[in-house]
């Protein structure tokens, strides 16, 4: 049997009296506790000590004070029983009851806020499946990032090796040659585009030689609008040496610098980009972007350049898209009709090149680059990237919006002292056009109109 716990003999001292004493612990009922006053009870002077409980045979103590005839009792510990913090765990401790006799006040113990057990939760108590840890969904997020990163780099190293591959491969195709004058630079960038034809049996066309069937100013200004000029080829201009004749004899009289040359001297500008395409490249071209669909408002049956058309628009091949560009004697404007169908036949091939389509589609992009490259000369400063800048250019100029038509114009059918038939521009507005040609300030009432 459990021999109760004894205290250690110490120094006789006697029993300290019930009288300040308070009733400490819970209440027995809660009226109880709220009818008697709460009162402050005077902080010990000495903190009480706790001791371990000594495993000793229980001795009784015998209070010498009463009588011997009284059966001893056993004491009852004044305090509760307390855990050391530096004892065993099922080791327990209990305060000295002389502690309080010492303070004549019965000894105290701060209270303890119990402990709440945490919330109950659905989610946290229904059984579920663990869940990812925080470091190892970041790991996820981080290879999945990375591999969408590694993924977009492989696509954007694969589209711009295609692109220095079509590049290179176009490059390679160009004809180069000594175009350009070397005069001063005038503001903005200018490009010369002329479309020779060398006459031969491809069409049957009085004109004989080699000469510039078209050609084309465009001009983008540092500021304001770029614009398209179509000067008809059969324009009387002065040449660089002084003579004077059609702006088109001068490809065949004094070769690519003399056409640069008298365009300089007639508008003011200097060229910086020399493209020079075969007439025959307008049917490859044509070919390769799949046709083009044009529109003309009149039946046509002209046994010059073999065109036999239909009023209305039509969709068209290369060949029948070479014979619309170059016919012009059934054509009421004559040259300049002719020139505006040349226009609406570039700006179908740019914007069919320019399609979805073709940009999502590898082979034609070959094919169209290897059409473009092989009837293409330019200067030898020039690349097929200038070419490339030239199409973004034209876009912007046969639009809607675009500034494009040929320069004011005073007769058509100017009869020159040679007895030979010119298109002679109007003297009173030339000048002016030009100049808002150059600061791109140019409107579309400008241009001739007929």
């Amino acid at each position: 049997m459990t021999q109760p716990p004894s205290f250690e003999p110490r120094k006789r001292r006697s029993r300290p009296s019930s009288a300040g004493a308070r009733r400490v612990g819970r209440p027995d009922s809660p009226s109880e506790d709220s009818a008697r006053p709460r009162q402050s009870a005077p902080r010990p002077t000495k903190a009480p000590r706790i001791e371990p409980v000594r495993r000793t045979p229980a001795r009784p103590d015998v209070d010498h004070s009463v009588s011997s005839s009284q059966a001893p009792q056993r004491r009852t510990p004044a305090g509760p029983i307390r855990k050391s913090a530096f004892s065993h765990p099922n080791q327990q401790y209990q305060a000295r009851p002389d502690d309080a006799a010492e303070s004549n006040q019965p000894p105290r113990f701060p209270a303890q806020r119990p402990v709440q057990p945490p919330p109950h939760t659905p989610e946290r108590h229904a059984p579920h499946t663990p869940l990812i840890a925080p470091a190892q969904r970041r790991r996820g997020v981080k290879y999945y990032a990375r591999m969408a990163g590694i993924a977009a780099l492989c696509c954007v190293l694969a589209v711009g090796g295609w692109v220095y591959y079509l590049f290179s491969y176009g490059n390679s195709q160009v004809t180069r040659i000594s175009a350009l004058t070397g005069a001063e630079g005038t503001p903005g960038t200018t490009y010369l585009i002329v479309g020779s034809d060398e006459r031969g049996g491809i069409v049957s066309d009085p004109t004989e030689g080699h000469r510039a069937d078209t050609i084309m100013l465009l001009h983008v200004p540092d500021s304001g609008s770029t614009s398209l000029i179509s000067i008809p080829r059969d324009t009387l201009v002065d040449y660089p040496d002084g003579s004077s004749g059609k702006i088109n004899a001068s490809l065949n009289i004094g070769g690519h610098q003399a056409l640069v040359g008298t365009v300089e001297k007639l508008t003011g500008l200097t060229v910086d980009h020399y493209v020079q395409i075969g007439m025959d490249g307008v049917k490859e071209l044509t070919d390769a972007v799949g046709g083009v669909n044009l529109c003309l408002d009149y039946d046509v049956n002209d046994e010059f350049s073999g065109l036999v058309w239909q009023a209305g628009c039509h969709d068209v091949d290369g060949t029948k898209a070479l014979a619309f560009s170059r016919m012009r004697y059934q054509d009421p404007l004559g040259d300049i009709g002719r020139t505006a169908r040349q226009r609406q036949v570039v700006s179908k091939i740019i914007g069919k090149a320019a399609s979805t389509s073709t940009f999502l589609n590898p082979f034609t992009q070959h094919s169209l680059v290897g059409s473009a490259a092989s009837v293409l000369t330019v200067d030898n400063e020039d690349s097929l990237m200038d070419v490339a800048w030239a199409g973004l250019a034209l876009r912007g100029a046969i639009g809607p919006d675009g500034m494009m038509g040929a320069p004011p114009i005073s007769s058509l059918n100017y009869v020159g002292y040679d007895g030979a038939s010119y298109v002679l521009l109007d003297s009173d507005k030339i000048d002016a056009f030009w100049e808002h040609v150059r600061n791109g300030t140019v409107t579309k009432d400008m241009f001739a109109s007929f």
